[in-house]
């Protein structure tokens, strides 16, 4: 008779979170990823949380766990000012350097502006990154806007990108379905229009200059 591979016991709770524990956290996290102040607020709720839940799960009272994470709860955000402090978190160039790779990405400045905001960049500092990365709305910004709009048709193979040998019913429903799709992901009809009217190698000039910016 085979026997059975025994369980492994569950893992010991750790002490709760204090502010060590919490500084590690939050530089682990931060030299693998940019993050804003709330997102390194979030990293660390998280984690404060999970070790509440841990101990619940391993028969710790569920008000005693509060108690518990209550100190480390409120050192998160004296951890997230040091980190700024160390400037390993900074709103300001995190939101033009991300403003910046979405448009080259082929993202309109609506859809910029609200990824900053689920980021948790405030609406002065996401509005400063915007203007700083991407160009005065009513100035450069077009021109940025228009070659965004260029990256977003690229990949649907409209417009200036269409395949040679696509036929008049292919070109026409690929059209409809790229202005449909760019006015959803935020670019005016307008600039839908331009982008889609354009000659490839206009196009391919605007993409290039956009990235090379």
């Amino acid at each position: 008779m085979v026997a059975r591979p025994s369980r492994s016991a569950p893992r010991p709770l750790p002490p709760a979170p204090d502010g060590a524990a919490l500084r590690a956290v939050a530089l682990a996290y931060l030299a693998r990823f940019s993050a804003t102040r709330a997102g390194v607020t979030r990293v660390l709720t998280r984690h404060v949380e999970r070790w509440a839940r841990r101990a619940v799960d391993g028969g710790m009272d569920a008000e005693e766990a509060a108690r518990s994470v209550q100190p480390a709860r409120a050192l998160i955000g004296r951890i997230v000012a040091d980190m700024e402090g160390l400037g390993a978190v900074d709103d300001a160039r995190f939101a033009e350097f991300r403003a910046r790779s979405l448009a080259r990405a082929g993202r309109s400045r609506r859809m910029v502006a609200a990824h900053l905001s689920a980021r948790g960049v405030d609406e002065a500092t996401a509005g400063v990154a915007v203007e700083e990365a991407l160009g005065a709305r009513d100035g450069e910004g077009r021109e940025t806007e228009l070659a965004a709009a260029l990256v977003f048709i690229r990949k649907r193979r409209a417009g200036p990108f269409l395949r040679v040998d696509a036929g008049e019913e292919e070109a026409a429903l690929r059209h409809r379905r790229a202005m449909d799709a760019m006015a959803r992901a935020g670019f005016t009809r307008d600039t839908a229009r331009t982008a889609l009217d354009m000659d490839r190698d206009e196009a391919e000039d605007r993409i290039m200059r956009m990235r090379m910016a």
